[in-house]
């Protein structure tokens, strides 16, 4: 099983699926079990806003990293190139990489729960995030909504590929206008 590579076996990709949602579940055991009444209404709140900038995290690193930064533009430009391949960053690197640009973070500056509820909604909109690419990749859809998902993003591939950078929303496009009128 290889641990730092671009691309991954079926098995790596499953166990970076079943991580993510387990951190998601130990978090909201988390939450649920250690925070007050009070407690639990910031946690929603705070896990609301970590899922939501999740969003605008997706699309700014999809666009001004995954396609304007050595090395990734690289590694992203072979994603472009063999569309269905498994090739995602490794497990190890995106955990790291959460921990420290998110939780740290937030630990630092709200505390321990907050750090836990804002995390939290990141990784839901991260796990998101990881299921819709690979289900806009290598599933045929029956939702209408997953169906515009595979559209635009098909396009992002194909077209120009400065356009249709969000894989879960187009409301950032929409805001940026990074959005072709085909």
């Amino acid at each position: 099983m290889k641990v730092f590579s671009l691309e991954q076996s079926k098995v790596n990709n499953i166990v970076d699926f079943t991580f993510y949602w387990l951190c998601v579940v130990f978090l909201a055991v988390y939450l649920l079990v250690n925070a007050s009444p009070k407690q639990l209404v910031e946690s929603l709140f705070l896990t609301l806003v970590g899922l939501i900038s999740w969003t605008a995290i997706e699309y700014l690193l999809h666009r001004f990293v995954l396609h304007g930064l050595q090395p990734f533009k690289s590694w992203h430009r072979e994603h472009h190139r063999r569309p269905s391949a498994l090739i995602c960053l490794p497990t190890l690197l995106s955990a790291a990489l959460l921990l420290i640009l998110v939780f740290f973070p937030a630990l630092f500056l709200f505390g321990l729960l907050h750090a836990c509820a804002l995390t939290l909604g990141v990784l839901i909109g991260y796990l998101a995030y990881t299921i819709v690419h690979h289900g806009i990749h290598h599933w045929h859809m029956d939702s209408p909504w997953l169906r515009k998902r595979k559209r635009l993003h098909g396009l992002h591939h194909r077209v120009d590929q400065h356009s249709y950078y969000g894989v879960t929303t187009s409301f950032w496009d929409n805001f940026f206008g990074s959005v072709s009128h085909l």
